[in-house]
C-alpha cells in the first residue's frame, strides 16, 4: 500500500480502500464542512451509519464536490431498532434517500445485539442478514458485512448465510488491539476493519507510543495508523481539522519494525471505549427523520 487510493480486493471482487474517513461526529462540528473538508484532503472512503446523523451531509457533501458518485465509497449500517427483515429494507431504503443515491458500496449490521438480555438476537441477526443478501443480489449493496460481531456472533452468520460477510469492524487500536478476533476472521476470510483506530487521550499520551512515534519522526497518530495498515487492517479515521486529516493520510513512507509491532500488539489490553457486544451496547435509538 503506497496511498490512500489503494485498494484491496474482497472476497467477490470488491475493491476496497485501504485508509477511511469516519464520520461519526460526538463534538457537534458541521458535519457538511467536515466532510467537504475530508473530501478536498483526497479522502474517497467514507464510513457512516443511520444512528450518526451524518448521512444526510455525506450526500449533500458529495453532490457538491462535483466528482462521480463512482469515485467514492460509501459504507453505511443498520441500527440495533432498525433490525429484522422488513424493517432492514425500510432502513435501507431510507440511507438511500439521505446519502441521495441509489446503491451502497457496503452496508453492515452495526450490533449483533440489540440489548445486553437479548434472547432472540440469532434469529433477528439472521433475518436482518436475510433482507441484506436480498438487497445485495438486486445490486443495490456491492458488499455486506458486519460490526462488532465476536466469533460466536459470527458463527451464527456464517453457518446459515447464503453470502458471506466480507468485512467485520471492530475497535482496534494499540492497548485493544483484539488479537484473538482478529486472527478469527481472518481466517474466515473476513477483512477487519478498525472504528477508533486512534483510541482516546489514553492512547495518543501513552509513553510507549509517544517514544516510539519519537523513533519514527511520525506523531502518535501516525504510527497507530500505520500499526494497523501493517496488520492488513483498515483504519477508519477521524479528524477535525485539515491538517490533521492530511497528516493522517501521510503513513506510507515508513515501516514499523517487527519487534515494535509486537511491543504494539501486547500492550496492557485496557484502553478501549467501553463498549462491548454482549455486555455493553450502546442505548442510543435511530432518528428516522434525520
Amino acid at each position: 500500500m503506497k496511498s490512500i487510493h489503494d485498494t484491496y480486493t474482497l472476497s467477490g471482487g470488491l475493491q476496497i480502500p485501504c485508509l477511511g474517513f469516519g464520520t461519526f461526529n460526538p463534538n457537534g462540528e458541521d458535519n457538511g464542512k467536515l466532510i467537504q473538508s475530508a473530501i478536498d484532503a483526497g479522502y474517497r472512503y467514507f464510513d457512516t451509519a443511520s444512528i450518526y446523523g451524518t448521512e444526510r451531509a455525506l450526500g449533500q457533501a458529495i453532490k457538491v464536490s462535483g466528482l462521480a458518485r463512482e469515485k467514492f465509497f460509501i459504507a453505511s449500517k443498520v441500527w440495533i431498532d432498525e433490525m429484522g427483515y422488513a424493517e432492514t429494507k425500510q432502513a435501507f431504503a431510507r440511507t438511500l434517500d439521505r446519502l441521495q443515491t441509489d446503491y451502497l458500496d457496503l452496508y453492515l449490521i452495526h450490533w449483533p445485539r440489540r440489548t445486553e438480555g437479548d434472547t432472540d438476537w440469532k434469529e433477528v441477526d439472521r433475518e436482518t442478514w436475510r433482507a441484506m443478501e436480498e438487497l445485495y443480489a438486486e445490486g443495490k449493496i456491492k458488499g455486506i458485512g458486519l460490526s462488532n460481531f465476536l466469533p460466536h456472533h459470527l458463527d451464527n452468520i456464517l453457518e446459515n448465510c447464503k453470502v458471506r460477510p466480507i468485512v467485520n469492524q471492530l475497535e482496534v487500536h494499540p492497548g485493544y488491539s483484539q488479537e484473538a478476533v482478529t486472527a478469527y476472521c481472518k481466517s474466515k476470510n473476513i477483512c477487519v476493519q478498525a472504528w477508533s483506530p486512534l483510541g482516546r487521550s489514553n492512547v495518543l499520551q501513552h509513553p510507549i507510543l509517544r517514544d516510539m512515534a519519537a523513533k519514527y519522526q511520525k506523531s502518535v497518530a501516525q504510527l497507530c495508523l500505520r500499526f494497523l495498515l501493517q496488520k492488513q487492517i483498515i483504519p477508519l479515521v477521524k479528524a477535525s481539522s485539515l491538517e490533521r486529516m492530511k497528516e493522517n493520510m501521510d503513513i506510507f513512507d515508513f515501516e514499523i519494525s517487527a519487534e515494535d509491532i509486537s511491543i504494539l500488539e501486547y500492550m496492557p489490553q485496557d484502553m478501549w471505549q467501553k463498549e462491548h457486544p454482549d455486555f455493553a451496547i450502546p442505548k442510543a435509538k435511530s432518528n428516522f427523520e434525520q
